[in-house]
């Protein structure tokens, strides 16, 4: 296999970073896109992660707003009258 890499700065990079560390240019390109490849997997674990959390808390509220309205049913003894929403010809009010 080969890469022809066809970038003046893209090469001086790689000479630079392969003097400093004594590894090959190839070797510091590899280990460049193995901690790039790294990065984007975590970012992506922390996106999921965020939306994972948003998702558990939108239940938790609507569970809690559901328990509130049994709680309300049970202390009315029923379903909540929407008598006062209409006249007592049955037109909106």
């Amino acid at each position: 296999m080969s890469l022809n890499i066809k970038n003046p700065r893209v090469h001086a990079l790689a000479r630079a970073a392969a003097a400093k560390t004594g590894k090959t240019q190839t070797g510091v390109i590899e280990e460049a896109l193995e901690k790039y490849l790294a990065d984007i997997e975590r970012a992506e674990a922390e996106r999921d992660a965020a939306e994972e959390a948003e998702r558990a808390e939108r239940w938790r509220r609507f569970d809690e707003t559901l328990e509130e309205m049994r709680k309300i049913l049970a202390e009315t003894g029923g379903p909540l009258s929407t008598d006062f929403l209409y006249d007592e010809d049955g037109l909106p009010a």
